[in-house]
């Protein structure tokens, strides 16, 4: 999707600023969307799109620990 589908855009709090594998969170149309930080600016990189429902089941199995 045009980078206009995307907004609020923030780095992920477990990233760091050593340029290592870094990623950013954002609101889509569809819910939820998360990008590589590398690829800002470039629109032919991927950005993955998550439903809000999968994006709140996900960060609560990351936060329980459930997924290491």
């Amino acid at each position: 999707m045009p980078e206009q589908f995307y907004s609020h855009w923030r780095k992920a709090t477990r990233s760091n600023n050593q340029g290592g594998n870094c990623v950013e969170v954002g609101f889509a149309v569809t819910g939820r969307a998360v990008r590589d930080t590398k690829q800002v600016g470039d629109p032919s990189r991927p950005v993955l799109e998550f439903s809000g429902a999968a994006f709140a089941a996900f960060l609560g199995r990351v936060k329980s620990g459930e997924l290491g």
